[in-house]
């Protein structure tokens, strides 16, 4: 670490009101969970190309993940897909990411590859698909229950193409149906974590097109239920941090599903194009954490931070750990926010102050305080850099080509 450049930097934040003891101590928590399927081949709906080395099973995607977690400390959990990730025996898998220091984290059903769903899952029209499709969520609660996961993350294809194809108003009710079955059979320390996206694979009506019906539906399940925020799953010039902040104050935000788009769900590294608007979510979440409100306080400290990407043509473990500093850097930045002197412009009604006070944070350079925060954490100070040194990927390529293809 550059001990000088950490210094004028401490100076200066010193000087500008921030703790940076507080700030370290911040960073040093975050926690961001990686998903099993991004170690593994996986696509557009073009093409998929596969790469040498990637996993075979969910036992070398934990292998993988936690390469990530000893280089960068920010990823002790792996979130799984069914069935994806399905084996035999949960008490096994459970161990072995244990073993390497990992713990499985949200369990992600899978309601949109079986053949059954092309016309929706627990919104079809047929009692009988939809009675498979809510025995597979209740399938994903055993599972939870085996591995010790605390959420469930829905994401539901459903949707419609054309006008007239189904009546939407009886779908919104076999969801809540379906759901609401689900939710009775949850333990009392589960979440259930409901996302949306408002197109695509549907081109004409999606079942949960928005956060507004993601947050009806968790309203009406109960307490346990909140709405999960996918980065990429909104139209080009969607206020996303207004998103968060109006979920913040309903205490219904449960997390997010990190990545990053240009013009529709892209899958892209998070941060990669529009890294202002992550810095901008961070600073509504941060700002939430301060508020008098216990709720809103306790809301913003238990929010889930999960990668969800589909690196199609990067090499797997580099873009998870690219993916996961982007997100550290971001929130760094967001921790310099001065909020005594952003209220303080908001009560003076002084329209740039406030901007400035906001941005300013965004412009400065956080790297020697990352380097402080590794260093104390006994990790490389260039994660990337250490990986692309390690020989790893060398060492898998006995899996071979293709692995873990979905």
């Amino acid at each position: 670490m550059n001990d000088r450049a950490y210094a004028l930097f401490e100076e200066q934040q010193t000087s500008r009101g921030i703790d940076i003891n507080k700030a370290k101590e911040k960073l040093k928590a975050l926690q961001i969970e990686t998903p099993s399927w991004g170690y593994g081949d996986s696509g557009t709906r073009f093409k998929v190309f596969q790469k040498i080395g990637v996993p075979r099973d969910p036992f070398e995607k934990f292998d993988d993940a936690a390469v990530v977690q000893k280089l960068t400390g920010l990823c002790p959990s792996v979130a799984i897909h069914i069935p994806w990730d399905k084996v035999d025996d949960y008490d096994k898998l459970r161990s072995h990411a244990e073993g390497l220091g990992l713990k499985i984290g949200a369990v992600n059903p899978n309601l949109f590859q079986d053949e059954d769903y092309m016309l929706g899952s627990v919104t079809n029209s047929d009692a009988r698909i939809r009675r498979k499709a809510t025995d597979h969520l209740l399938e994903c609660v055993d599972i939870a229950k085996a591995t010790g996961s605390r959420d469930l993350s829905l994401w539901f294809a459903d949707g419609t193409n054309y006008p007239g194809q189904a009546d939407i108003r009886k779908r919104k009710g076999w969801m809540l149906e379906s759901l609401t079955e689900m939710y009775k059979a949850m333990t009392p320390d589960m979440r259930m974590l409901i996302e949306y996206k408002f197109f695509e694979p549907a081109f004409y009506h999606t079942d949960l097109a928005d956060w507004g019906m993601a947050y009806n539906l968790a309203g009406k399940l109960g307490d346990q239920a909140s709405v999960l925020v996918d980065t990429g799953h909104h139209a080009p010039g969607t206020n996303v941090e207004h998103i968060v902040a109006y979920l913040l104050d309903e205490q219904r935000l449960g997390g997010f599903h990190f990545n990053s788009r240009k013009y529709a769900d892209d899958d892209l590294i998070v941060g990669a194009i529009n890294p202002y608007e992550l810095f901008l979510i961070f600073y509504q979440i941060i700002e939430a954490a301060n508020d008098a409100n216990t709720g809103i306080r306790g809301c913003s400290d238990n929010i889930a931070y999960m990668i969800d990407q589909c690196h199609n043509i990067e090499p797997k473990i580099q873009a998870m750990i690219r993916s996961v500093l982007n997100v550290q850097t971001q929130y760094a930045k967001a921790l310099l926010v001065n909020l005594d002197e952003v209220h303080a412009a908001q009560e003076a009604q002084d329209v740039m102050a406030a901007e400035d006070a906001v941005r300013s944070a965004y412009e400065f350079d956080v790297t020697p305080l990352l380097h402080a925060v590794r260093e104390e954490q006994g990790l490389p100070l260039d994660p990337m850099k250490a990986f692309r040194e390690s020989g790893y990927y060398e060492s898998v390529a006995h899996r071979g080509k293709g692995g873990a293809s979905w």
